[in-house]
């Protein structure tokens, strides 16, 4: 699903189109390999999928249960199923903008910049992350700094630098690509100043809808011990047959 939800949620899906099988060539440059990785993720004409956040924090923890609908990088369309409290919310994503509808108070929010860097749902992900418009491609560079095992499979270490005057939220990232299916299995990222301020590990690697993909992703923050946010990957199905239409505002107030 376009940036996993699109990065989650739309999240979505950060970690949720890794396709078929890819065959290993041993003169693929960096750049080609977190390309394949992010074609994966990010390549599919269209996407639904089930998932489940797990919000856990040093004294507490909630699970928010969701439906996600995406369309090519552009749209995507987010219903909230569970808990009680939140079910019915829905967020609507149409090119760089982004919206909330909450139904317990019949409101529709635009959301302004002044909110992309909260927490979506309460979450580690912020509303940054739903609506990343950077490329891991096109605005960083690429360097491979050697292989490591993760999980019992072998992965390029590639290393990307946020190029100057791009628009990035990371100075640079650490990417762990499984070497045979092009998966990204783990992740560092770091601030312009070069503190790392998060790890994600994705696993439970699985087939579903006929693709071989990561089901779980889980994302720990650097400084704040005990937090992390789980993400879980309960069914998926690739190029839907679905509109442009299907991403409106009315939409979004009527999906049950």
């Amino acid at each position: 699903m376009k940036k996993w939800l699109v990065n989650i949620v739309l999240l979505c899906c950060l970690l949720v189109f890794p396709g078929v099988t890819v065959s290993f060539s041993q003169d693929l440059s960096a750049k080609e390999i977190v390309k394949k990785a992010d074609d994966k993720f990010n390549g599919e004409k269209s996407g639904y999928s089930v998932m489940s956040m797990t919000i856990v924090r040093p004294s507490w923890q909630r699970t928010v249960e969701f439906r996600s609908w995406s369309l090519g990088d552009d749209y995507s369309l987010t219903l909230i199923t569970s808990p009680a409290r939140d079910k019915g919310q829905s967020f609507l994503k149409r090119g760089n903008e982004m919206w909330n509808w909450n139904p317990s108070i019949n409101r529709l929010i635009k959301l302004p910049p002044s909110m992309m860097s909260q927490g979506w749902m309460g979450s580690d992900y912020t509303n940054d992350d739903i609506l990343k418009e950077s490329s891991v491609v096109n605005d960083y560079t690429h360097v491979i700094d050697g292989e490591e095992v993760i999980d019992g499979r072998l992965c390029y270490k590639i290393r990307m630098e946020a190029l100057p005057g791009s628009d990035v939220l990371w100075g640079h990232q650490i990417r762990w690509i499984d070497k045979k299916d092009f998966l990204v299995l783990k992740a560092e990222l770091y601030d312009e100043d070069g503190y790392l301020v998060r790890t994600e590990t994705a696993s439970e690697i699985k087939v579903m809808d006929g693709r071989l993909i990561t089901t779980v992703i889980e994302l720990v923050p650097a400084e704040e011990e005990g937090n992390k946010t789980v993400v879980r990957i309960k069914e998926i199905k690739f190029n839907i047959d679905i509109a442009e239409s299907y991403f409106s505002q009315q939409n979004m107030k009527n999906l049950r």
